[in-house]
């Protein structure tokens, strides 16, 4: 088994070696913590990982519950093993609240040598726990403001620039006002912006929701990440989806295989890889917990997933559309 994953690890390494370079309209760039970068450089990318996550609720989050150096020697071992297999990009989805530091990230990336992207916006699942206050009084409008600031002066003080809208719904029929809200403050800094409405969703019927109020703005579903897609049971829902040109994120494979196995095979055989993103949702270090408890790794795909599906027919060029070509066409920025 040692020397299976071996060859796949190494014919994986290749193959982004063979096509890094490949050209790029020079006007697309992405932002990551240490700056703006052209879209070429974005690489092999994992779409949803996390370094640090504290889930104490918004009132109590602080930096001071954490040293950083501690979060950085427990983090970037993890980092520098995930780099060996070809990785260039990570996008870190911590959401505001939760945890979140730019800075933190940024010493991270520079370490490490890979790029990270950091998040705006506001996470209102688990009954609003990680809102702050704010976001019940204010309008979906000056929501938007905030964020769109972040976009255009940087998150707080570190003058960093988000690569992507991180917000979170309840899975509920309706949507709770507040969730309805945080959409639509996304969509409105889409409009300004460009940056890619990544939602914390779950299953189908409120994602479904979530694409309603965006095309009420006149907004296209390709601007939104169906987040954790693979909460939904029923396949028939991810055609609906592709079909709409919306972005199905299976993003747990951190955690388990067979069921992503499944859904990647439906999507091949069905002719919709070129509208999924998949990620392993893993890590963290857990502030509170005796040396930031246990942390995944961020390999899983290339350990087990890669070597099962090749086995099933995947290619190389199913792995550079997945891995490479689709984070470049999902997230992706444009110059004004």
């Amino acid at each position: 088994m040692m020397k299976k994953i071996i060859i796949h690890s190494a014919l994986f390494v290749i193959l982004i070696a063979c096509t890094s370079q490949e050209r790029e309209v020079p006007s697309r760039y992405f932002n990551a913590v240490t700056g703006t970068h052209d879209l070429d450089s974005l690489g092999l990318t994992l779409i949803h990982e996390h370094m640090l996550v504290d889930f104490i609720g918004a009132d109590s989050v602080s930096q001071d519950r954490y040293n950083r150096e501690e979060v950085i020697a427990k983090v970037l071992p993890y980092l520098l093993e995930v780099k060996r297999f070809g990785v260039k990009s990570i996008f870190d989805c911590t959401p505001s609240f939760l945890g979140k530091d730019p800075e933190l990230l940024r010493i991270l990336s520079e370490q490490s040598g890979l790029m990270i992207l950091t998040n705006t916006g506001l996470y209102g699942a688990v009954d609003g726990k990680y809102l702050p206050d704010y976001a019940f009084s204010e309008t979906a409008e000056q929501l938007a403001q905030r964020w769109i600031s972040d976009f255009e002066n940087g998150l707080e003080s570190a003058g960093i620039k988000p690569g992507f809208i991180k917000i979170s719904v309840n899975a509920e029929n309706p949507l709770r006002e507040v969730d309805g809200k945080l959409v639509r403050a996304a969509g409105l800094t889409f409009q300004k912006t460009g940056l890619r409405i990544v939602s914390h969703t779950g299953p189908w019927f409120a994602a479904a929701q979530e694409v309603a109020i965006l095309q009420e703005m006149g907004i296209d579903p390709s601007a939104f990440v169906w987040v954790h897609a693979q909460n939904e049971s029923d396949f028939e829902n991810f055609k609906k989806a592709a079909d709409l040109g919306i972005w199905i994120s299976w993003d747990g494979i951190g955690w388990e295989l067979d069921s992503y196995i499944d859904r990647l095979l439906f999507a091949k055989e069905n002719d919709f890889l070129d509208h999924v993103l998949i990620s392993h949702d893993a890590g963290w270090y857990k502030p509170g917990e005796e040396n930031g408890g246990d942390f995944q790794p961020f390999t899983a795909i290339f350990t087990d997933l890669v070597p099962e599906l090749d086995g099933r027919g995947f290619t190389k060029e199913d792995w550079k559309m997945l891995l490479i070509d689709n984070p470049k066409r999902a997230f992706g920025l444009r110059s004004q």
